[in-house]
C-alpha cells in the first residue's frame, strides 16, 4: 500500500500537488523504490523521487578537472579557465576560391550559397581520409528573417531568394587543417562538397520501388532528389557519415489547390496545405502536395554519405524507418550485428532501434548493405523499470515491409510503443553496454489521452526535460529486453521544490533545461547540449543562455563546461582524430555572434582547445 508519510519524506517535506498524489496512488510506491538496486545504478522514478543514480560497486570517477563556468547571457562563448575557442566556419563562408566572401548586406545569392558553408549547422562528424581531415556538417534549415534580412519583407521575393534558401540546406563536407590561425577550411580541396535538396540519392531497402515512393519525376521510385532539414547525425564503423532528416514536412504546401487535404497517413507527419515558410513549391512542383502527394514519402530517412568519395551518390536507407530523425547512434553489438538507436523528435512519438540481419566484420565487402536489410523496433518502457524492443514486422503491425518503413510512426503505434517526451539525441557509452536519450521537453504530457504521465515520462507539461538510460539484457545491444532508469531530471531548484526542481544532482550551479545534443567522448564522459528557454526569467530564472555540460555517468556529477552566445542552440559535437580539439556547433545565434557589433548573426562551427595539452581526450576536459 502507498505510505503517504513516506512519500512526503522522499519529497523532502514538500507538499505534493494533487496531480502527483493522484498519480502516485496508482502505484505501490514502496515496491517501486525497492527496485533501485535492481536497476543497475538507476533511480527511483516516481514523480517526486528524482534521486541520483546509485553508484555501481568499485566505480571510479572520470576526470573532469576544470572549474565550471557560471550561467550568463553574454553574446559570446564562455569556457573554463585555460580553454580557448576560435571559428572554423560560419554560414556563407566559401569552400572554393571561386566562391564569394559572405556579404552581410545581400546575404548572398543562390549561386554564392551553392559554393559556401550552409546555414544552421547541427550534427557533425570528423573523418581522417588519407592523411586529410574532413568535417561533415549538417545544415538543418534557414532563419527566414536572417537569410532574407536584406528584403523589407524578411521573406523570399523572387526565385533566386528561394533557391538561395534551398542551397543553404543539406550537408557541407570540407577539409580542415590546423595552422597558425587554428583550424581553417582548406579551400578547393578535392574532398570539399555541398549536398543539397537537389543532389540525387539512391533509395535502398524495402521502400525502394514501392508505389508510395513513385513520382512523376521518378516513376520507378529508386532515385530521390535531395535531402533537407538534416538534424543530428551518426557515423558507421566503416567510416561513412549518417545525416538524419527531421522536420521535412515544413517544406511542402499546396499553392495550386488551397483546399487540398492530407490523408491520415500524411497528417501523422504534419503535412498540410498551408505551409509556405520557404516557398519551395513556387520553384519546384514536387513540393506542391496537390501535384505530387508522394514526394513527402521520399524524405524523413537516414542518409549515408561517403566523405572519402565526393563523386559517390548518397543513399537513403528506408529499412531504418521514416520519421523525424534526430540522430543515429550506431554500435556493433556483442554478437556482431549493427545496431542503430534513433529518436523521433516530436511530442508523443517514439524511440527506435534498427538491427541488421547480417553481422559486420572489418574489411567486409559493401558493409553499407547491412543498413538495407534488418528489423526495426520501437521501445516500450514498462512501469517496473524494464522494457522491451517491439519488432515492427508484418505479423506485429498488419503492414507490409514497405509500408512499415514508410509509415513507421503508424507501425510503432500498432505495436503499442511508449509515447515519449520528444526523444532527441541518443548516445551509447563506449566504456559500458548502456545508452542514453535526451527527452527534451513536452508541453502535451498529461494533456492528451495518448500521452499520459507514466514512469519514464513522469512530469505533466514537462518544460525542463530529462535523460533516460537503458541497459540491454545480457550485455548485448541487440537484445530485445532492457532495464531502464532516469539518469537526470532537469529542473530549477532555485525557483521550485519537488518535481520541478529536478534530480538531486541538479543545483543552482549546474541547472539547465531542454537537453538536446548528447555524445560520449573516448574516455566515457557524457556531453549534454541544450536547446531550451533562455529567457532567464520565471521558471527559467538563473539558467542563462543555452549551454554544454559534461556528466560522469557513474557518479551523476554534472558540470557546466560552456555557455553559448545570445539566442543560440548549442548542438553538434565531434573531436579531431587526435582527440585534442573539440568541434561544437552554434546554431541560430540571436545576437551578433560571431562578429559582434551590428553584423549579421551567423551559425558557426567553433573549435575548443586547451593550449599545451598533449594527452588524449581534450585534456580530459580534464
Amino acid at each position: 500500500m502507498l505510505n503517504l508519510k513516506r512519500l512526503h519524506t522522499l519529497a523532502h517535506g514538500v507538499a505534493l500537488p494533487s496531480w502527483a498524489v493522484a498519480y502516485m496512488c496508482e502505484f505501490d510506491f514502496d515496491r517501486i523504490v525497492s527496485r533501485r538496486a535492481v536497476l543497475l545504478g538507476g533511480t527511483a522514478f516516481g514523480v517526486v523521487a528524482f534521486a541520483d543514480a546509485v553508484l555501481p560497486p568499485n566505480a571510479e570517477a572520470v576526470p573532469m578537472d576544470f572549474e565550471p563556468v557560471g550561467a550568463n547571457q553574454d553574446d559570446t562563448i564562455t569556457l573554463p579557465k585555460g580553454y580557448t575557442w576560435h571559428l572554423v566556419a560560419s554560414w556563407g563562408d566559401p569552400l572554393w576560391s571561386s566562391g564569394q566572401d559572405f556579404d552581410p548586406t545581400s546575404r548572398g545569392t543562390a549561386e554564392s550559397q551553392a559554393m559556401a558553408f550552409g546555414d544552421n549547422n547541427d550534427g557533425m562528424s570528423c573523418f581522417a581520409v588519407d592523411g586529410r581531415i574532413v568535417l561533415a556538417v549538417n545544415n538543418e534549415y534557414t532563419n527566414t528573417k536572417v537569410i532574407w534580412g536584406n528584403r523589407t519583407s524578411n521573406s523570399h521575393e523572387n526565385a533566386d531568394d528561394v533557391r538561395k534558401g534551398m542551397n543553404a540546406h543539406g550537408v557541407s563536407l570540407m577539409e580542415i587543417r590546423r595552422g597558425d590561425q587554428g583550424w581553417q577550411v582548406v579551400k578547393d580541396s578535392p574532398l570539399n562538397r555541398r549536398i543539397t535538396p537537389e543532389t540525387p540519392m539512391d533509395v535502398t531497402g524495402p521502400g525502394r520501388a514501392h508505389p508510395l515512393l513513385k513520382t512523376q519525376d521518378d516513376p520507378h521510385g529508386v532515385l530521390v532528389q535531395g535531402t533537407f532539414n538534416n538534424c543530428g547525425n551518426g557515423r558507421t564503423p566503416w567510416g561513412t557519415y549518417l545525416t538524419c532528416e527531421e522536420n521535412f514536412h515544413a517544406y511542402f504546401h499546396s499553392p495550386s489547390k488551397a483546399d487540398w487535404t492530407p490523408t491520415d497517413m500524411l497528417k501523422r507527419y504534419g503535412l498540410k496545405a498551408s505551409n509556405d515558410r520557404y516557398g519551395w513549391a513556387t520553384v519546384e512542383k514536387r513540393f506542391d502536395l496537390a501535384l505530387e502527394a508522394n514526394e513527402p514519402n521520399r524524405h524523413g530517412y537516414i542518409v549515408e554519405i561517403d566523405p572519402a568519395d565526393p563523386a559517390s551518390r548518397p543513399r537513403k536507407h528506408t529499412a531504418m524507418g521514416r520519421f523525424k530523425h534526430e540522430n543515429c547512434e550506431m554500435v556493433v553489438a556483442g554478437d556482431g550485428h549493427i545496431v542503430a538507436y534513433m529518436g523521433d523528435d516530436e511530442r508523443g512519438e517514439h524511440l527506435y532501434k534498427f538491427i541488421s540481419r547480417k553481422t559486420y566484420h572489418q574489411g567486409m565487402e559493401n558493409p553499407s548493405s547491412l543498413l538495407e536489410d534488418g528489423t526495426l523496433y520501437a521501445a516500450r518502457f514498462d512501469e517496473n523499470g524494464t522494457g522491451t524492443w517491439l519488432p515492427l514486422t508484418p505479423e506485429s503491425t498488419g503492414m507490409s515491409p514497405g509500408e512499415i518503413c514508410i509509415h513507421t510512426r503508424q507501425a510503432a503505434t500498432a505495436v503499442g510503443a511508449t509515447t515519449m517526451d520528444r526523444p532527441e539525441w541518443v548516445a551509447a557509452n563506449p566504456q559500458a553496454v548502456e545508452a542514453y536519450c535526451c527527452l527534451t521537453n513536452n508541453k502535451d504530457r498529461g494533456q492528451h489521452p495518448n500521452q499520459p504521465v507514466n514512469a519514464v515520462n513522469p512530469r505533466p507539461n514537462n518544460q525542463y526535460g530529462h535523460i533516460v538510460r537503458w541497459i540491454p539484457a545480457n550485455g548485448n545491444h541487440s537484445s530485445h529486453g532492457f532495464k531502464w532508469d532516469l539518469f537526470v531530471m532537469a529542473g530549477n531548484p532555485t525557483v521550485h521544490m519537488g518535481a520541478k526542481s529536478g534530480s538531486r544532482a541538479i543545483t543552482a550551479e549546474n541547472m539547465f533545461n531542454s537537453p538536446d545534443g548528447l555524445a560520449f567522448d573516448s574516455k566515457g564522459r557524457l556531453w549534454i547540449q541544450t536547446d531550451g528557454n533562455d529567457s532567464n526569467k520565471g521558471d527559467f530564472a538563473g539558467m542563462g543562455n543555452n549551454q554544454m555540460l559534461v556528466a560522469d555517468t557513474r557518479t551523476s556529477t554534472i558540470r557546466r563546461f560552456m555557455v553559448g552566445p545570445t539566442g543560440c542552440e548549442v548542438t553538434g559535437i565531434t573531436w579531431s582524430p587526435d582527440q585534442k580539439t573539440m568541434f561544437v556547433g552554434i546554431q541560430h545565434p540571436g545576437g551578433h555572434f560571431p562578429a559582434g557589433g551590428s553584423r549579421v548573426p551567423r551559425s558557426s562551427v567553433i573549435a575548443i582547445e586547451k593550449p599545451g595539452f598533449l594527452g588524449v581526450g581534450l585534456g580530459a576536459m580534464g
